[in-house]
């Protein structure tokens, strides 16, 4: 019979170290010689510290950590403590081992090993990745921070835009950290040309768009001069096309912007208005006046010819402007879940026409995130708001 105990013994894959209360070994199964290298004779006795543990006070360590398991093990009415430990093989290799131990007969403690060696490697491997995973997620937001910098430098200051007309605001909301969604405003002599656009996408791609619309917006109306709402649109799509089409190929980029762009003669009150899929509401005597934009975008379409209407005003004293992306109307809330809508985003506008710019913008920033509570912000939002 015992030889048969020896031979199942021998051939289990786990080490059996017995102990006694003071941790000299006692016994140590034929399983070592596998799995350590060493013959069980080495290990008994204080051989088991001297060759497997790396230090001279392992001995004294291990004594005072199984008495604090047993303890806290006892407290929770438990019999067996687990805990994992390294071991130094004859060759000098470190092994993981898995140990599960009992108090014995005259209160030896029973250790039961398994080697979990590569599973110690596959969750060191793991955590290495998850490490470099969490660096690389860490300087990607750190550039999309610095990203937003230079995009937050390159939007015009919204409050030399209040020197020139009362009231003016912009509730900007990106969905990421930057934007797809930009505002840009210009002065001539005599005009004020506005712009609110929607760029294809957001985040990253959005911004990278919204860059691209404001470099060749300047250079449409600053460098080359012109201010007719349709021409600096035509301007805008063929520059806008040139820098995103490839001429050698046929890669037909699906990227542009709507935009809603405004004309204003600071001598005459005369509005000139011309979009690209965006309108703009004009609110007077608590009506909505809406000059609704071409049903062509910027961008989008290569190869076909577009035109883009242009709409005249004369606007009166008290009137209040607004230019914005479908952001703020597209964004899902409520009791049911469903979109703003324009109808409400018109029922809001007019609702909050006694008060003065910036409290209309805490109020519609409010208003919005009362309404999609819990939800995630679904797109980027520009609102601008200008008063006559």
């Amino acid at each position: 019979m015992e030889k048969v105990f020896n031979t199942i013994i021998e051939r289990l894959n786990n080490l059996i170290v017995v102990s006694n209360p003071q941790g000299s070994v006692e016994y140590v199964s034929p399983s070592a010689k596998q799995m350590l290298g060493y013959e069980p004779e080495e290990l008994l006795g204080d051989g088991w510290w001297n060759n497997t543990r790396s230090g001279d006070d392992e001995h004294t360590k291990f004594i005072d950590y199984i008495q604090t398991q047993f303890q806290t093990a006892n407290g929770f009415g438990l019999k067996e403590v687990s805990y994992e430990r390294q071991l130094k093989t004859a060759d000098g290799i470190e092994k993981w081992i898995l140990w599960s131990m009992s108090i014995g007969p005259d209160d030896s403690v029973i250790s039961i090993g398994a080697d979990i060696t590569k599973r110690k490697y596959a969750e060191k491997q793991l955590e290495d990745k998850n490490k470099n995973l969490q660096q690389q997620n860490e300087d990607i937001i750190d550039s999309i921070q610095y990203a937003k910098k230079i995009q937050d430098a390159i939007l015009p200051d919204i409050n030399k835009l209040t020197n020139l007309l009362t009231d003016a605001f912009v509730l900007y909301l990106p969905k990421d950290v930057v934007s797809g969604d930009f505002y840009w405003y210009h002065k001539t002599e005599n005009k004020l040309i506005i712009v609110a656009a929607d760029c294809t996408g957001h985040g990253v791609p959005g911004a990278l768009m919204s860059v691209v619309g404001n470099a060749t917006l300047k250079d449409v109306v600053v460098k080359r001069g012109i201010e007719e709402p349709e021409k600096i649109l035509e301007a805008l799509d063929a520059d806008i096309n040139s820098l995103l089409q490839k001429e050698d190929s046929y890669d037909v980029m699906s990227d542009g912007m709507d935009v809603a762009l405004a004309v204003i003669d600071l001598a005459t009150n005369m509005l000139t208005f011309s979009g690209a899929m965006r309108p703009i509401w004009i609110v007077r005597n608590s009506e909505v006046i809406e000059l609704k934009g071409s049903r062509f975008p910027i961008g989008y379409f290569y190869g076909v010819e577009k035109t883009f209407s242009t709409t005249k005003i004369s606007l009166k004293s008290g009137d209040q402007l607004y230019m914005f992306s479908d952001g703020y109307a597209d964004q899902f809330g409520g009791e049911k879940n469903k979109k703003f809508n324009k109808k409400k985003l018109k029922e809001l506008l007019l609702s909050i026409q006694g008060l003065n710019g910036a409290e209309q913008r805490g109020f519609l920033d409010y208003a919005l995130k009362n309404w999609r509570q819990e939800i995630e912000q679904t797109d980027d939002v520009l609102l601008v708001g200008l008063k006559i």
